[in-house]
This record gives C-alpha cells, structure tokens and sequence, in this order.
C-alpha cells in the first residue's frame, strides 16, 4: 500500500475517532425534560437539567425522563356496590416530579407508567366504584374523579408522581341493566303524570268548590242586605202595590186584609 495512501487513511481514522468521541462527550437535554445520568451501569444521584451537559464517553448514558404533564387512558372494569359490571374509560393528567426522577428510574425503570400508574388506577377505581351503585356511578361522576384524585395522589405522590386531573371518559354498563334503567324511567314518568293528573283534578275540584262557597256566600249576603232593609210599612206598601182589590171567594179565619189605618176589614 502506498505509504502516502496509508497516512491519509489513519489521518482520517483519527478524525472520525475524535469526532465519536467529542459527540459522546456531550449530550442535550430537553426543554420539560430531566437527566439520568447512568455510569457503568449504576445510577448516580441528582438528575440533569434542560440544556448541554459534558458526559464521559462510552462510560455515562443519559436516560432522558419527560417531566410535563402526560396523559394516560386506561380501560378497566369494577363492580358497583349493587354488583353490576362497571366497563370505565378513564384519562389521567400526571406529571414526574424532576427531583426525583433518578430514584424512579432506579427503583422502577423507564416504563414506570405501566408498572405502577395503571395497576394503581384499576386499584383505586375499583375500591371507589364498590362505594356506589351503578346508577349512582352515572349521577356522581365528579365525585368519583375527585376520589380518584386523591387515592392516586395517596399512593404515588411518596414515589416522585404527582396526579392533576382525572376525566372520566365513559361508563358502559350490560345490556340488562341498561333495559331496567330504562324501564324505571318510563314507570317513574307514568307514575309522575298519574300524580299531576291527580293533583290538577284536586285542584280543579278545591277550585270549583270555592267558587260555590264564595257565591254562595255572596247570595246569602244579599239576602241579609234585602232583609235588613224591609220593614212593616214597606211590605204592606208593597202587598197593595201588587192586590188587584178583590177578595178571594173563600178565605179562612187566617185571610184578613189588613186597612192602611191598620184596621181589619170583613169584621
């Protein structure tokens, strides 16, 4: 090989070595992102911040660990405190606390969202969901969230995982429960409309019954207003008004026509 050939061919060796080493000297870390930093194997303590970070070559790796809010769905299924069969889809908001991400990754390893996020999701979901009835799972759905929240926060928050919002997607229940809700519905509607027809037949018959009692009452004190205002004279007055001056062909000892001066005729 020609000598001059073979120096530029270990010239370039040497560059191309240097440049891999100069590239494994450095590593960047990400904005929302923290540093691992693994020596021959063993994790060292304290974590990198975003930005360039000098690292032994070939010696030190940086496991990069996404410290912003990630979400996480989960399909699982409980049963109600009535033991019906609970199909949930639920989305959970969490984050990595930056400090500990070393002891994370130590403890647990990379894929820490499948070996501890969800099995604590199915666990604390099951324990809320036995507290409820089906129907009540439907109608308290907040509440529900909020105990996830705080049961998931309970058991990973010691381990650097911090829980920020938990969305309960969707609730799906077996056929056969779902046609009884449903049948419950219709009773309870025609239980309702027998109760306002009931209730507006009550109130059309108080009503009716107020108003005869109100004219009645009316009638009677026009009556007594017709009473109070007649005496003696205007009812003689009004006997003569209406005679026609005859005498009945046959009277009793009752019939007596009385005179304007107060005397009795046919005597």
């Amino acid at each position: 090989m020609d000598r001059k050939y073979l120096k530029f061919v270990i010239i370039a060796a040497i560059v191309l070595l240097v440049g891999i080493i100069g590239i494994n000297c450095f590593t960047i870390v990400d904005a929302g992102h923290t540093g691992v930093v693994v020596t021959l194997g063993k994790v060292n303590e304290g974590v990198l911040q975003e930005g360039i970070h000098v690292k032994a070559p070939f010696v030190q790796k940086i496991i990069k660990i996404d410290n912003r809010i990630v979400k996480l769905e989960v399909d699982t299924e409980a049963f109600s405190k009535d033991l019906q069969t609970v199909s949930t889809t639920i989305a959970i908001n969490y984050r990595v606390d930056t400090s500990k991400s070393y002891s994370i990754y130590k403890n647990i390893g990379a894929n820490y969202e499948q070996v501890l996020v969800t099995p604590a999701v199915n666990e604390v979901l099951k324990a809320i969901t036995a507290k409820y009835t089906a129907e009540e799972s439907v109608t308290n759905r907040t509440l529900i969230s909020d105990g996830l929240i705080k049961g998931l926060n309970d058991k990973l928050n010691t381990i650097g995982l911090y829980v920020t919002d938990v969305n309960i997607i969707n609730f799906d229940f077996s056929e056969a429960f779902i046609d009884a809700i449903e049948e419950k519905q219709v009773a309870e509607q025609k239980l309702l409309k027998a109760e306002t027809e009931k209730q507006t037949a009550i109130t059309n018959a108080e009503a009716e019954a107020q108003t005869t009692k109100i004219k009645a009452e009316a009638e009677a004190e026009a009556n007594n207003k017709i009473k109070a205002s007649l005496n003696e004279d205007i009812i003689r007055s009004k006997f003569y008004d209406k005679w026609d001056g005859k005498l009945p062909d046959a009277m009793g000892s009752d019939s007596i026509i009385t005179n304007i001066d107060g005397s009795n005729s046919g005597q």
